[in-house]
């Protein structure tokens, strides 16, 4: 197993516990991270190694390291042949992969399918020469890639599994140190420093400017732990340092607490969603990467709420537009709803409750079935 980044390992982990139950004692190794380990998982290479975001110089200097790791595990895999490889995401370093490995012979899964449906649709030839079979996080997958002659399983979310339907926001705000009364915005940056890096600022110098239409609004930050620092000087330098609160990851926590979320577009949209919460999408990278995403981009939306819904439910902001103007003033749009038309907001939460429905399966069980059912077709 490859498993890139701590989404990567948290999805891996969850397929190895049922695994397990169905062939108790198979042995797991590769790249992985710690929730793997709990699992009985061999990591050659910490899960971390392969966590770059981009095209800019944070691609470029790791490059040489990240191939030299895919040039050592292929030998080591070939020398050992596994009765199956499953790629866990991390579609740039698995795919090729994957496509070396069953070119040798050996049986290729690859779990969560690739955006190809919001962007470079031209994965689908690699994927079709690379793998046996896709384990597909969202419904409508499967149904797109045997179109294009790739055996695929719908196997939910794990998310929609771990985050409860009806959350207790009263509990989640006395955690905090909150009032039941207080309105509150959740400021999600991104889980990467280079998006803490080209978002941070920009969300910080939003909340000033709602901060100062509406002096009462509390914002609470939860900063993925390693990037505390970082994330505390852009507060200081857009001098919020004093109204921003900063908690060390408890995402979810946050999540359960806020009215309304201003938030990186990534998997935080998709458990914003999850939790029922207001949001306006964000995002902004390096010129060269968004020049190149563009041209690549297939869809309107990039928010993972907007794409499941086929319409923007959620403002998204992206590159120039993502002003802290724009950024107050949508976020303030949901903090007034609150009190002025909450009709708006629950018509928002029947919305995110039928997405919920339809995302919330027994992703491991379901997975460990299709693994099965490939292996001894």
């Amino acid at each position: 197993m490859v498993a890139g980044e701590a989404s990567g390992d948290l999805l891996a982990a969850l397929l190895l516990q049922a695994v397990h139950q169905r062939w108790a004692g198979v042995p797991a190794f590769g790249i992985g991270g710690p929730r793997m380990a709990e699992q009985g998982f061999e990591a050659w290479w910490p899960h971390h190694k392969l966590a770059v975001h981009g095209l800019g110089w944070d691609v470029l200097l790791r490059y040489r390291e990240i191939v030299g790791i895919r040039k050592q595990l292929f030998a080591r895999l070939v020398e050992n042949p596994p009765s199956l490889f499953i790629g866990v995401d991390a579609p740039d370093f698995n795919l090729d992969l994957e496509a070396q490995l069953r070119a040798r012979g050996v049986k290729t899964v690859h779990f969560v399918c690739p955006s190809v449906w919001a962007w470079r649709a031209e994965r689908l030839l690699t994927m079709r020469r690379s793998v046996d079979h896709v384990l597909c996080l969202f419904p409508f997958e499967p149904a797109l890639l045997a179109q294009h002659g790739i055996a695929a399983t719908y196997v939910g979310h794990p998310l929609a599994q771990v985050i409860p339907m009806q959350v207790d926001r009263a509990a989640a705000r006395q955690q905090l140190g909150l009032g039941l009364e207080d309105d509150v915005l959740a400021l999600l940056p991104g889980s990467r420093r280079s998006e803490i890096r080209y978002l941070a600022p920009v969300f910080f110098q939003a909340a000033a400017r709602i901060a100062k239409a509406r002096p009462h609004v509390k914002f609470l930050l939860p900063a993925v732990p390693g990037l505390e620092a970082v994330i505390a000087q852009a507060a200081r330098d857009s001098a919020m340092a004093q109204r921003v609160q900063i908690v060390s990851g408890q995402s979810h926590t946050v999540l359960a607490a806020c009215d309304a979320t201003l938030i990186a577009s990534g998997t935080a949209t998709l458990e914003a969603a999850l939790f029922k919460r207001p949001m306006v999408i964000a995002y902004r990278m390096g010129a060269m990467s968004w020049h190149w995403m563009r041209r690549k981009r297939l869809q309107p939306w990039v928010g993972l709420p907007n794409i499941l819904s086929g319409e923007f439910v959620v403002p998204e902001f992206l590159q120039d537009q993502a002003t802290p103007r724009a950024l107050a003033d949508a976020a303030l749009h949901w903090l007034d709803c609150k009190a002025a038309d909450p009709s708006v907001l629950r018509g928002l939460e029947t919305r995110f409750d039928a997405l919920h429905e339809r995302l919330r399966r027994d992703t491991g069980t379901l997975a460990a079935q299709a693994i099965d059912n490939m292996l001894h077709a």
